[in-house]
């Protein structure tokens, strides 16, 4: 997982409530499980007319948000399905922060795990951030997680995110990087585990048990 620490980039604005994964990311998108060239897909409903052709009106297919690696949007964004698929095409298209007043816990979640920063911000903050990123001029805005603040044209915000989370991010670990730091101390149990209650792993319990001892294996 990438680290994240300081972000600064362009800002898209996508002043909608309720986006869902699917119009994140259509299903039709979601016969692979490769992350890339998922960023193709995104929005794909909304960047595109019914022909396949780029939609010229959608912020995404305009410069200089072609580049954008900020997203704002409104309430609940991230809803629905709770298909990885979704923060997977953000990622791939360039996007590593959304700011928006409140996510779907999942995707909120998901976000974290693939290095993507939610951002949790008050809707009249929101709305004036929107404002900001609509005009090429103010559109440039930087995201710094040691720090805990956003930078814009109209001043610094700080923002809050659990610790555990802020840490795992700033570090790059992800599930199993965090499980793997305590590698020792897993070895430690395993190996105390096969001394005191060889019964309780697999290899130490058919050795334990005689034959007439082991478990009758019943058809289903």
């Amino acid at each position: 997982m990438q680290p994240f620490n300081r972000l600064t980039g362009v800002a898209a604005a996508l002043p909608v409530a309720n986006v869902d994964t699917d119009m994140i990311l259509p299903a039709a998108f979601l016969k692979t499980v490769s992350r890339s060239g998922l960023g193709a897909g995104l929005f794909y409903a909304l960047r595109h007319h019914p022909d396949g052709r780029p939609r010229a009106d959608f912020v995404l297919n305009q410069q200089p948000w072609t580049q954008a690696q900020i997203l704002i949007a409104l309430e609940n964004f991230g809803c629905g399905s709770s298909r990885e698929h979704a923060p997977w095409a953000l990622l791939d298209f360039g996007v590593r922060c959304i700011l928006a007043p409140s996510f779907a816990d999942i995707f909120y979640n998901n976000c974290i795990k693939n290095s993507i920063l939610p951002i949790r911000l008050p809707r009249e903050r929101i709305d004036r951030l929107i404002a900001e990123a609509q005009s090429p001029g103010t559109a440039i805005m930087a995201v710094d997680l040691q720090t805990l603040t956003l930078h814009s044209a109209s001043g610094v915000q700080p923002f809050t995110i659990d610790e555990q989370r802020r840490r795992r991010m700033l570090d790059g670990v992800d599930d199993i990087a965090v499980t793997l730091q305590l590698s020792a101390t897993i070895a430690d149990h395993e190996q105390c585990v096969a001394e005191h209650a060889p019964w309780l792993a697999a290899p130490g319990l058919a050795a334990h048990l005689g034959a007439s001892e082991r478990p009758e294996r019943r058809e289903a």
